[in-house]
């Protein structure tokens, strides 16, 4: 199979199970199974990587990872099922925002999702700065809370996709993460496996993104499309830019207050724009009775009428957090002990706040992590108060920072005044919606 694949060959199910369940095998010390060995694993994957896997051999893969541990049943939901996925951004409250609001519409979302590593957020971190807000739930609590709710947050468990991680804990030593169908299949496995019918994607593209530029982003789109059709799904996929934070908050609580806020009014900001129009995706494939332009209209109505909010207070309660976060969340939420603003030191339009150099810092603050090991201190991060092409003059405030100490948020000021680009002549706001992928 090596073979095959340094010579360009295709591998069909079979084979790729066979390799798959080998590796696992000696992994867990299986000698009489393990007919993988990591060396060999890892040849096989540097092959695929600079021969290229076919669309059929990353659906087969899919399968395979997905076979690999349980699947969760959402067959006893009340109601069409949806689930999203974002390939991790800076600023990227979307699902807090997303996921009640396709609630509120009649929609059962079950959300596995992850923590913040290097420059990106993780939605499990933004929850948790909520006090009591378990994330750790087994799989009836899920079902349970989404039957009550109608949507649930929670962390995935060890037992979904057991192969995806052991392959991608190999992929991260060996220079063979960059490789679409292995992303693609590494994505959806994890998709498929929480059992929902219908799946939306926000493929980020940009400098604070996975992928750098749209043109990547829209080939690893159509190939996630293309295996969750493949494989009996509906699925669609958003293509959104990541050269500046989406949101205005960058950490933990701040991004949580954020999210109330928008909540609690009509629709409004690029983050706002992103979440409803994943759910307006989400909800038009899912139902069927409603088109693209109609589901946006009536999910407009339902967040200006304060039901996602609603939804996102039952949530937050029934999964043992402080549901007066959404009334209050600046008292409920953590606080940083030192606030700082800092301001533009020339006049002019803002040209950039690249999002990789914004999430570094926020995680340098403790907002995020360079390991996984590592905790993060959920009061800490960035509060942008300018966006790209907006006029600033000097003197104008651009960011406040939230930070633990003194030096913390004076290391912080000066690193941000750095990589904030003004420029002298007028800067049109950049478009946030790329591109949709059916």
């Amino acid at each position: 199979m090596i073979a095959t694949k340094r010579d360009g060959g295709e591998l069909d199910e079979e084979a790729l199970g066979w390799l798959v369940s080998g590796y696992l095998a000696g992994l867990e010390g299986d000698a009489v199974d393990a007919a993988v060995s990591e060396g060999q694993m890892a040849a096989f994957l540097m092959a695929g990587v600079v021969r290229g896997f076919t669309a059929a051999e990353a659906l087969a893969l899919t399968h395979v990872l997905v076979d690999s541990g349980e699947q969760l049943d959402l067959s006893g939901l009340d109601g069409p099922t949806v689930d999203k996925h974002s390939t991790g951004g800076v600023g990227d409250g979307t699902t807090l925002l997303a996921a009640p609001l396709l609630a509120a519409a009649g929609v059962r979302l079950v959300k596995l999702s992850g923590r913040g590593l290097g420059h990106t957020g993780g939605t499990l971190d933004k929850l948790e700065s909520i006090p009591g807000l378990r994330v750790d739930l087994t799989p009836d609590e899920l079902l349970r809370v989404a039957a009550e709710v109608g949507c649930v947050v929670a962390a995935q468990t060890d037992r979904l996709v057991p192969a995806d991680r052991a392959l991608y804990a190999l992929r991260d030593v060996t220079a063979t993460v960059e490789s679409t169908a292995l992303i693609a299949s590494s994505v959806m496995s994890k998709k498929l496996a929480s059992g929902a019918g219908t799946i939306v994607l926000d493929v980020k593209a940009g400098s604070g993104a996975f992928m750098p530029d749209a043109d990547a982003a829209r080939v690893l789109a159509g190939l996630c499309v293309r295996i969750g059709v493949g494989a009996g799904r509906r699925c669609v996929a958003l293509v959104t830019a990541m050269d500046q934070p989406l949101g205005t908050g960058v950490g933990n609580a701040l991004e949580v207050a954020e999210c109330v806020r928008l909540l609690s009014a009509p629709p409004a900001g690029r983050l706002a724009e992103v979440a409803l129009e994943i759910a307006a995706a989400g909800l038009s494939h899912a139902r069927g009775d409603v088109d693209l332009d109609g589901a946006r209209d009536e999910l407009v109505r339902r967040w200006a009428a304060g039901e996602a909010l609603e939804v996102l207070r039952r949530m937050v309660a029934a999964q043992g957090g402080d549901a007066e976060v959404c009334e209050r969340p600046g008292e409920v939420l953590p606080r940083a002990p030192v606030r700082r603003d800092v301001t533009a030191a020339a006049g002019g339009w803002v040209a950039s706040v690249p999002a990789r150099a914004v999430g570094e810092l926020a995680a340098a603050l403790g907002a995020g992590r360079t390991r996984k090991q590592d905790r993060v201190d959920p009061a800490v991060g960035l509060q942008l108060h300018v966006a790209v092409g907006d006029p600033v003059d000097p003197g104008t405030r651009v960011v406040t920072v939230h930070a633990r100490d003194e030096d913390a948020a004076d290391r912080a000021a000066a690193a941000f005044v750095d990589l904030l680009a003004v420029s002298d002549a007028e800067i049109p706001p950049p478009a946030t919606l790329l591109d949709v992928v059916t």
